[in-house]
């Protein structure tokens, strides 16, 4: 059987690359196995899930390669949780508490004072139909818990291996609040079922919720998925990322001109056996996704690491990749611009600069007049070609006896104003015999 995966985030701010370490290990996964890929927005939360957040996320995602099989919302399917809790009341699993906020708080105090496990204590199972009915009474509305089995729940994780939890240490879910809106753990497993989900692959923080959603699954009637557990993205100073910070999200990496290949590779590939590096595209990078060999260290995001991976991804690029960009750039210059210029970009955008450097203007630094004086009276007659630079170079050392950095600093900074950049050879003859002639002079041409 094929399998269909899911990456399930709430629309409530820009995803950020961590997001896109689990999104990704499942798209890969999904792609590597001719399998399904769903996108589900957990957006039951209407007060803080908003309809751009989605539709950036999407637009993220198509950016990063990933187009999913499937889009749904849960907002569009709130009549199957309700057909699921109704179920789950019938049988006894779900039953209904009145305890207000204050007073579960109270409750906890007082079990870790006595040096108790601080969960739930099942104290609403006790209420008679008539008690609850004076607490209706009173204006107080239910919340409604899921009644756990008190045993270990075990699993062979895709992660990390055999894996378990004990729920008698846990406190029964609430699944459904007093206003009747769903928390996540009841949509999420009916959603598991209706879509027929057979892997989920998430960050390690959800094993606990495995425990419980193994048993809610049971509880529906329903196959539970085989689950993987990831290690977390973090900071390198190890702090974990925030939605609702915006910090790293994919929206800011795609507008600071970051390659969205350099940003998929570091996503998948820090914190694996595998060393990161440049694909060649999502089929290679897939090949390289092994569940069982990702580390159980967290995952650190070095935004150094970044700019270096992504000025390889840059510096391998071939012209026929780069010509239709170029050409949206409104850069010229052909195949051999780029060939020039590409080792000393750390970003695509950076082709701009040095074709800035052709085009001008330029304030030229004349820093041995002399030399840029007997250069200007010896440049060569048009038509100017790849040879030009050597045949003029060659006359200026004959003409001054300089060589060596003593010749061609100079003449670099007179024709660009910079002490670095591509080759000359290349950028003379794009340059041309009037915008040199007026920086030799030290005119901003």
């Amino acid at each position: 059987m094929s399998p269909v995966l899911r990456f399930a985030p709430s629309p409530t701010g820009l995803i950020h690359i961590g997001n896109a370490r689990t999104a990704l290990l499942n798209a890969l996964v999904a792609r590597r196995q001719g399998g399904t890929f769903v996108l589900r927005f957990d957006d039951t939360d209407a007060e803080r899930s908003r309809a751009e957040y989605a539709d950036q996320t999407e637009i993220d995602l198509a950016w990063l390669g990933i187009v999913p099989d499937l889009v749904v919302r849960q907002s569009d399917r709130m009549e199957l949780y309700a057909e699921a809790a109704e179920r789950l009341k019938a049988s006894g699993r779900l039953y209904p508490c009145y305890e207000t906020a204050e007073e579960l708080e109270r409750r906890r105090r007082i079990q870790l004072a006595r040096g108790q496990p601080p969960i739930y204590d099942r104290a609403a199972l006790t209420l008679t139909e008539d008690d609850r009915r004076a607490l209706e009474a009173q204006g107080r509305r239910p919340h409604w818990r899921f009644r756990l089995q008190p045993r270990l729940v075990a699993w062979d994780d895709l992660v990390r291996g055999a894996s378990h939890v004990d729920c008698a240490s846990l406190s029964d879910p609430v699944l459904v609040r007093e206003d009747g809106t769903y928390l996540y753990t009841l949509p999420s497993v009916v959603d598991d079922i209706a879509l027929g989900i057979t892997d989920v692959v998430r960050g390690e923080d959800h094993v606990t919720n495995t425990g419980v959603q193994i048993q809610l699954f049971e509880a529906l009637g329903g196959a539970a998925p085989r689950f993987g557990h990831h290690n977390l993205l973090t900071t390198v100073s190890g702090e974990g990322l925030s939605k609702r910070s915006g910090a790293l999200s994919l929206h800011q990496l795609a507008a600071d001109g970051y390659e969205p290949l350099a940003v998929a590779a570091l996503a998948v590939l820090v914190g694996s056996s595998e060393a990161v590096r440049p694909v060649a595209d999502l089929d290679e990078l897939a090949s390289l996704v092994d569940l069982a060999h990702i580390s159980r260290a967290p995952a650190k995001f070095d935004e150094s690491e970044l700019d270096n991976l992504n000025a390889r991804f840059v510096h391998a690029m071939s012209y026929e990749a780069a010509q239709p960009r170029l050409e949206d750039l409104r850069i010229g210059g052909g195949e051999a611009f780029w060939n020039a210029i590409r080792a000393n970009l750390s970003r695509f955008g950076d082709a701009l600069r040095w074709w800035g450097i052709v085009e001008g203007p330029v304030s030229p630094e004349i820093v041995d007049k002399a030399l840029t004086d007997a250069a200007l009276e010896l440049l060569p007659p048009e038509p100017w070609d790849g040879s030009t630079w050597k045949i003029w170079t060659e006359a200026v050392r004959a003409e001054t006896g300089l060589k060596g950095r003593a010749l061609f600093m100079p003449l670099r900074l007179a024709l660009t104003g910079l002490d670095h950049g591509p080759e000359l050879a290349v950028l003379l003859p794009l340059i041309g015999p009037e915008r040199a002639r007026e920086r030799l002079n030290g005119e901003v041409a």
